[in-house]
This record gives C-alpha cells, sequence and structure tokens, in this order.
C-alpha cells in the first residue's frame, strides 16, 4: 500500500522503515520541509536496532502531493504539530482514504473529523494508544528503532468503520493490535505523558545541562513509585468511565518485554539488557512540551468531568508551568479548538463513539 507518513522524527522514519521492509510503499513530508532534504536529495534512510537496512522512502513536497497519491495517511509527529498538519491534509483527504494517527493527544480525532464533516466527507479516522515503534534519529538519515511493540491499542471513529480500521492497521504493521472501547479509552491508555513527567522532573538538571544518561537506570525505587501513583489516577478516571485500560505494568511488560514486577525493576531489568534507553539531553524535549500540554492536561480535564480529581497530573502541569516560565495550561491548540472546558460529558462520549456529522454533501 501506498503510506503518506506526516512528520519526519525518528518515529516517522522508524515506521517509515518498517512498512517499507514488510513491502508497502511510504512516503514521507516534513511540514517544515528541512527534515526530509537529505532524503529528497537521494540519500538512502538507515535503519539499525529492531528494524535493520537501507531504505528508500519517498518525500512529498506538500501536504497536498502526500495525500493525493496515497492510500492510507499516517501522523506521526509530536501532538503540538497535530492541528497543524490536520489543517493541511482535511482539504485533500478523500473518503475512500483513512487516517491513522500515531500516537492520538488530546482527541485530535475529533479536530479532524469536525474538519472533514465540514467538508462532507466521512473517512475513517484510526486513533493509536502509542506509537508501532520506538527510538532515536541520531540524524537526518537515520533511525535507531529501540523496539517494536508486540501491543498497540487502537479505536476507529466512527466506531462503525472499526473493523476496516483493525483490518488495515494489521494489514499495514501486522497482528500486534488490540482494539479498545473507543476513543475515550485510546486517550487513557497513553501512558507516555505520566511515564515522562516522572522521568523529566526527577531528571531535570541532567536535561538542562546535557548530560548522557540512561532512563531505565534513572527510574529508581523513588521515580517509580511516583510513576505508580499517577497510574492510579488515570486507572481511576477510566473506571468511573466503565473502561478498562491498560496498566502501568501490563505496559512495560508488553512494550519492552520484561516480566511483570514494580515498575523501578522493570526499568532496571530494561537497563541490563541494554534496553533501557537514553533520558532527553535537552529541557526542549517533547517530554515536558508535548506531554505536558497534550497529555497531562487531557487527563486532568477527563478527571474535571468525571468528577476524579487528577491531583498528581494538575500538579505537574502547574510545576512544569513553574519551571519553563509558560502556562501549558494554555498551550493545547486542539482542546481549545473543540472547546472541550464547555463540552458535557454525555456529548464528549457520544463524538468519540460517532465522530461529527456531516453537513454538507461532497461535491
Amino acid at each position: 500500500m501506498r503510506v503518506g507518513i506526516a512528520g519526519a522524527g525518528a518515529i516517522a522514519f522508524g515506521a517509515a522503515a518498517f512498512l517499507e521492509q514488510s513491502g508497502h510503499s511510504p512516503v514521507l513530508w516534513s511540514p517544515s520541509g528541512e527534515r526530509t532534504k537529505r532524503l529528497a536529495a537521494g540519500e538512502p534512510l538507515i535503519a539499525t536496532g529492531a528494524v535493520e537496512g537501507t531504505f528508500r522512502p519517498g518525500v512529498a513536497p506538500s501536504a497536498e502531493a502526500l495525500v493525493a497519491d496515497a492510500d492510507v495517511i499516517l501522523i506521526a509527529l509530536p501532538g503540538y504539530g497535530h492541528k497543524h498538519v490536520f489543517d493541511a491534509i482535511a482539504p485533500h483527504i478523500r473518503s475512500d482514504q483513512a487516517v491513522i494517527i500515531s500516537s492520538h493527544a488530546s482527541f485530535g480525532a475529533l479536530y479532524l473529523s469536525k474538519l472533514l464533516a465540514a467538508r462532507g466527507i466521512t473517512a475513517p479516522i484510526v486513533a493509536w494508544g502509542t506509537t508501532a515503534t520506538t527510538g532515536r534519529q541520531p540524524s537526518l538519515v537515520e533511525a535507531s528503532v529501540n523496539t517494536v511493540r508486540s501491543k498497540v491499542d487502537l479505536c476507529t471513529v466512527p466506531e462503525s468503520r472499526a473493523s476496516e480500521g483493525l483490518e488495515l492497521c494489521q494489514r499495514l504493521f501486522g497482528d500486534r493490535f488490540v482494539e479498545r472501547d473507543g476513543l475515550l479509552a485510546i486517550g487513557l491508555s497513553n501512558l507516555n505523558p505520566q511515564n515522562h513527567m516522572g522521568i523529566a522532573l526527577c531528571n531535570m538538571t541532567r536535561m538542562e545541562h546535557g548530560e548522557t544518561w540512561s532512563q531505565g537506570f534513572n527510574v529508581t525505587p523513588n521515580v517509580g513509585r511516583l510513576l505508580e501513583a499517577l497510574d492510579r489516577e488515570r486507572l481511576a478516571i477510566a473506571e468511573a468511565l466503565g473502561l478498562s485500560v491498560r496498566t502501568i505494568f501490563e505496559h512495560f511488560h508488553l512494550s519492552f518485554h520484561v516480566p511483570q514486577d514494580t515498575v523501578s525493576a522493570m526499568n532496571q531489568k530494561m537497563h541490563e539488557e541494554g534496553r533501557g534507553g537514553t533520558g532527553p539531553a535537552t529541557a526542549d524535549s517533547r517530554y515536558v512540551t508535548e506531554d505536558v500540554p497534550y497529555g497531562l492536561l487531557m487527563t486532568v480535564k477527563l478527571g474535571e468531568l468525571t468528577g476524579c480529581d487528577a491531583r498528581l497530573h494538575r500538579a505537574g502541569v502547574e510545576i512544569f508551568s513553574a519551571m519553563y516560565g509558560r502556562d501549558f495550561f494554555a498551550e493545547n491548540e486542539l482542546l481549545n479548538a473543540l472547546a472541550i472546558d464547555t463540552m458535557a460529558l454525555d456529548d464528549l462520549k457520544t463524538l468519540c463513539r460517532e465522530g461529527y456529522a456531516s453537513q454538507t454533501q461532497p461535491a
């Protein structure tokens, strides 16, 4: 299949390598154009780690070109770039195309559904709870793929297209997907924001000093207990919504293939096996700039809607806002565009099941 990938970072490069290795034809689009210049000039993409090889993904010069030649669109960039990309691709999406969001953030699927509905288009929008691969980007022609996850949660908006969304993802990435009970469950299935909060907060000086440090090794017992407490807040919200989501223990077990134990012990095991990863070497990291406004804040909002006060998550947004001299409560463009603060829980539930209704008929 022809897969148009919006994004040109570590996740996009890893997905492109995986897809090409699996016999598909990926095409990358960098919204700024900067991150694909070397590939566009003819240099190959070199992948190492869980995906090995030399690959030659296509490069699209624009959002319109990316969509025009694709069977499916994969969104693979940080949450703070999602609204810009949705705005760019929505005018060109056809009803015979699907959009996969890897990974979903802050009800972005609803925002895209709203844009398409205004054009009279109903297309399946598949939301993943996390990415299919993890890794780093040593250079603009390299992908260091740490792992290919064995399980990835997903759902499709509208729910009536669920079987279509699941079959598509299996065709592209194999039998690794678990259907969850709708977009609310997916919203609560991404553990990166809570995990990255504890890791970044407890290792901020390492990040600011630009140190090279092992992430898994530095999930010490105290840090691990903080992550477990954050997880209990997330699980309480899911329970209030009547949803079943994966625990933090299941997450590390299934994503990184280590036996279930305390969060700290599981991370130490990953470190011992050389799979603990390297922590951010800058404070300007997605662990904060993406995961605080587009992850922690969404959990805070769901806590407010369900009457489950996510105190630690809210404290994280407050603390990072103070540390960075920014108001992370105001930086989520997707929640603001959806007017989530004025939305009733029942209305949100309906939108998560059905998406937005088409306002006009396509030409």
